[in-house]
């Protein structure tokens, strides 16, 4: 029976290499074989030669072993806050020590750091990438100042205010690094 190109699954393919080499074909005649049958749709040649070691190895199931519970997740929420509170009480902490302190990976620190919490170093310092609920309020409240100066005194109120762009001052502070 020919399985059509569109319902072949790579488990069907995998179990093809089982039975092939079973019957004690080459991998590399395998491959041919698996070509000419399933065209672009066929497994690569390193795939038949990494499923024909598994067999020779004693592999015999081509299906997902079943696993024992769940993944382990190590970002978790708990951990999460964690990571926040040290950086709270320290923003001069590294992500090594941030690891260490909580005795997690320095790539799960790493990545709740930068991708949870979207934590930037800045001056040696960790701040937040977005803004705060607290200076978004202070933003908001400053231009709702803004427009009421501006509905009291009108163009005159705009003339007063002095606009630039932003610069950057560089300076040594040795306490600050």
């Amino acid at each position: 029976m020919v399985v059509p190109l569109q319902q072949c699954t790579e488990q069907e393919q995998q179990s093809v290499v089982r039975f092939l080499f079973s019957e004690a074909v080459k991998p590399i005649e395998i491959h041919r074989w698996m070509r000419i049958q399933y065209g672009d749709r066929c497994m690569s040649r390193t795939q038949v030669y990494e499923w024909t070691e598994k067999f020779k190895n004693g592999v015999t199931r081509v299906e997902d072993s079943p696993r024992l519970g769940p993944a382990f997740m190590a970002v978790t929420e708990d951990k999460i806050a964690a990571v926040e509170s040290v950086i709270r009480e320290n923003r001069r902490v590294t992500v090594k020590e941030v690891a260490s302190l909580l005795d997690i990976s320095v790539g799960s620190a790493h990545h709740i750091i930068h991708d949870e919490l979207r934590f930037q170093k800045v001056c040696a310092r960790w701040v937040p990438k977005r803004l705060t609920p607290e200076v978004k309020e202070r933003r908001f409240n400053e231009c709702q100042e803004l427009l009421r100066r501006y509905e009291a005194d009108g163009e005159a109120f705009l003339q007063r205010i002095v606009t630039g762009d932003e610069s950057w001052v560089h300076f040594y502070e040795p306490e600050r690094k």
